[in-house]
């Protein structure tokens, strides 16, 4: 954990930090350019260390005082007896064509530390060595220049000077955000039942420096009552930054809205929040490449970017609602600047973060890199944390898809192509040798490993002689199989590599199942961590799939809903298994209808796939034409999500047939009269199938526990989702079918929410008089099962 910020003390930068704030000028420019990888750079800064006398120090650590600043970093290398300071930087290509602003900014930095290095040892002068490193050829290019005490003491100041009004307005911003934030008042008149117990939890895990894990019920106010307490906690505990992490859209705009109502309850708290969106969703010019001489709001972006930088940040800490995706747009273009790379550098100065798991958690994830880089003081929040199993093995996992690589290779120059014709005679191996359709291996084969690394260096050396870039499908191709070479060198117990063989050959997945490896250190990370969400248990699952401590505290919030706000209806006569589908149709329609006629207003009904929703969404139309339906189609735009959540007024009825696990089973508000039932006809168990079986075997070994890890927690968490759709408010009441034969054992019903009383029934009941009226003119009589 890094330790708190002493208010008292000098304003602490990071040299790249100050250096990026000074020195950056002209161009946003992200032509694609042949960097190396992370892996590449380090090596290559070994290499050239082991090229030194053996008197060369390296990762020296520097630091000075200026005013109220507080500079400090890491310089590369220092050769004492040469007097010779260095600054390492790795590249791939053509070293002319490096930008001049980058160049200009390697020497800032490099002028920094030859300060910072004076100041300590009282030199007189010093050499400084720009040390650019072929990462291909292994050659050093050396930028050599002589620089005294004094002009580099000049030079450190005048960038101080630079950053010093800055620095100044951030810890004023700092002391009022924290003196606002000890008195910060609760948004609402009261707690509402189980929310004040679920504030605690957080404040104390906060804290006391530890994850927590909050299992609480849809409609208490899970969202203001983790946000309300992490901000009490930022003075006491010298937070940083709270990062607020959703699955969805909808997680993100909560979080944004509790966050506006926490402003409006103290208007003079100057909390900066910023939503960090896609890339593809803030670019105001898709049609255009991300370099000056292409999109004009890359054209100049550092020149502008100090004054759209200050508009944004008081904007973020006055306005009453945050800084989100259509806030950060307004300011970008009144300055003329890339909305998505001025949110960028907003970053550093927010004190709120809302995104995506994936800015925190992923491979590359940018919140994470930062909090690192920059020794940030965060907690985290993760909202419907039992998304994150699943979102984070998707993360860590890689595909290299056969069709793919024939893609790339008509689009590829004839250099390329024969690089690639290697790869495909040695994937070519891997398809030949293969005894089954689909087969686990312990290890991804030596050979194929270096014929994925001579395909990606003989693009990367292709770009360095050709900047002007390469076709899409080839570029995508590439960007595949670095992932799965990063991936392939990951390869452990975590995951598996397996080969589906198929008519266009060989699919190759490096196929992560538990993410817990590469999440426990981003959790260890933060000072405190709070996942929540309605459905986390079994503890012990989540805990072993998310890599969470040790000591995590976890807290079942008691739901604030009585048994007969919700009538559980277990229908244990039907069969929903997949063989069975066929014959479920009948009695479900009916049972659906025979509620409706009892009880009229809006349902939804959810099964375990498209195709089963087809089925029987057809056959209720033409057996009771009379009641209103509405389908969940593949791929829906967001327009047409819309338009299906907006069929739910107060004022209609009808039934809405969706998928379990979908865009409609979790993270949807529909209260009172807009959805009063749901029809769940499917565990929502996973498919069975071969990789799903290699998982449960894997699972077993790992946990004993195989089938209840692979294929029943992840099932029945889908499940009360879904039903937790019905009851959002105390004032709510509402019925939830769950129709299968499995419904009614005892292991299944133990997963269920405490405060349900299920009871039993059969689908097979006679139908009321209209219903049975309505089903003789809509479907003949012939059909009934």
């Amino acid at each position: 954990m890094n330790k708190p910020h002493d208010p008292d003390q000098p304003y602490v930068v990071a040299v790249r930090a100050l250096c990026d704030f000074t020195a950056k000028r002209g161009d946003l420019d992200l032509r694609f350019t042949p960097s190396p990888s992370a892996l590449e750079g380090m090596a290559g800064h070994r290499a050239v260390a082991l090229r030194r006398p053996p008197h060369y120090q390296t990762e020296l650590s520097l630091s000075g005082n200026y005013k109220d600043l507080r500079v400090r970093g890491r310089a590369d290398g220092y050769d004492a007896e040469a007097g010779q300071l260095e600054e390492i930087k790795t590249y791939r290509g053509n070293l002319e064509t490096m930008r001049e602003n980058h160049r200009q900014l390697h020497w800032a930095q490099l002028k920094v530390y030859g300060h910072l290095l004076c100041s300590r040892d009282g030199l007189p002068q010093i050499k400084l060595a720009l040390v650019y490193f072929n990462v291909a050829t292994q050659d050093e290019t050396l930028l050599v220049e002589s620089c005294s005490a004094e002009d580099l003491r000049s030079y450190f100041e005048a960038q101080c000077e630079s950053f010093l009004d800055w620095a100044r307005q951030e810890l004023a911003h700092r002391a009022a955000r924290n003196e606002a934030l000890a008195v910060l008042p609760f948004p609402h008149a009261a707690f509402r039942p189980g929310q004040r117990e679920l504030a605690e939890a957080v404040y104390k895990s906060a804290s006391s420096g530890r994850c927590l894990m909050a299992q609480a019920p849809t409609g208490i106010g899970k969202t203001v009552g983790t946000l309300f307490p992490l901000l009490k906690a930022c003075p006491t505990q010298q937070l940083d930054k709270v990062f607020f992490l959703a699955a969805k859209t909808p997680g993100r705009q909560l979080a944004l809205d509790a966050l506006a109502l926490i402003k409006t309850a103290a208007p003079v708290l100057p909390l900066r929040v910023l939503e960090l969106v896609a890339k593809g969703k803030a670019c105001e010019h898709p049609d255009k490449a991300c370099h000056g001489e292409s999109c004009p709001l890359a054209q100049g972006f550092y020149d502008r970017l100090p004054a759209a930088r200050q508009a944004a940040v008081d904007a973020a800490a006055a306005a009453p609602a945050p800084l989100d995706k259509n806030a950060l747009r307004e300011v970008a273009l009144t300055h003329q600047v890339c909305p998505y790379y001025l949110g960028q550098d907003l970053l550093h100065w927010s004190d709120v973060v809302v995104g995506d798991y994936n800015y925190y958690f992923d491979v590359n994830a940018m919140l994470h890199a930062q909090t690192q880089a920059n020794q940030w003081r965060v907690s985290v929040l993760v909202d419907e944390a039992h998304n994150l199993v699943e979102r984070a093995r998707k993360m860590y996992s890689a595909e290299l898809d056969p069709a793919h690589l024939a893609l790339a290779w008509q689009a590829a120059p004839a250099d390329i192509k024969r690089v690639l014709d290697r790869l495909k005679r040695s994937w070519y191996e891997l398809f030949k040798e293969q005894q089954a359709d689909y087969q686990v291996y312990d290890d991804v084969p030596q050979d194929f490993r270096g014929a994925l690394q001579q395909t990606s260096s003989a693009i990367l050396d292709h770009l360095a002689d050709h900047p002007s870039g390469i076709a899409a499908s080839l570029q995508d191709f590439f960007f595949e199989v670095l992932h799965f070479s990063r991936m392939a060198e990951l390869l452990g117990a975590h995951s598996l590599f397996d080969i589906t063989r198929g008519e266009s050959g060989a699919l190759l997945c490096l196929r992560n199942i538990v993410p817990a490896p590469f999440l426990g250190p981003r959790f260890a990370a933060a000072r405190s961590a709070a996942l929540f969400s309605a459905t986390l248990s079994p503890a012990d699952y989540y805990s072993d799939m998310l890599g969470l401590p040790d000591d995590i505290a976890w807290i079942d919030v008691a739901s604030p809903f009585k048994a007969e706000q919700l009538s559980v209806r277990v229908v244990d006569d039907v069969s929903t298994r997949f063989q069975h589908r066929e014959r479920s149709l009948s009695p479900m329609v009916d049972l659906m209808a025979r509620q409706y006629a009892q009880v009229p207003g809006n349902y939804l009904s959810f099964v375990s796939s498209f195709d089963y929703l087809q089925q029987l969404a057809t056959l209720f139309k033409a057996r009771y034409p009379d009641i209103p339906v509405w389908e969940q189609s593949r791929g829906m735009e967001e327009s047409a999500k819309k338009g299906f959540l907006e069929r739910f007024s107060p004022a209609s009825s009808g039934i809405g047939f969706a998928v379990l696990g979908g865009a409609f089973a979790e993270g949807i508000d529909l209260p009172g009269k807009r959805l009063i039932g749901a029809f769940i006809a499917t565990l929502g168990l996973p498919q069975v199938n071969p990789v799903n079986e290699q998982i449960k075997a894997r699972m077993e070994t790992s946990f004993g526990q195989g089938y209840d890890y692979t294929y029943l927690y992840p099932g029945l968490q889908k499940v009360v989702q879904a039903a937790g759709r019905v009851i959002r408010a105390e004032s709510d009441r509402g019925v939830v079918y769950l129709i299968d034969d499995r419904y009614g054992g005892a292991q299944v019903q133990a997963l269920f929410p405490g405060w349900w009383k299920v009871e039993r029934l059969r689908a097979r009941l006679p139908l009321p008089a209209a219903v049975s009226a309505s089903r003789r003119e809509g479907f003949p009589a012939s059909g009934v099962v």
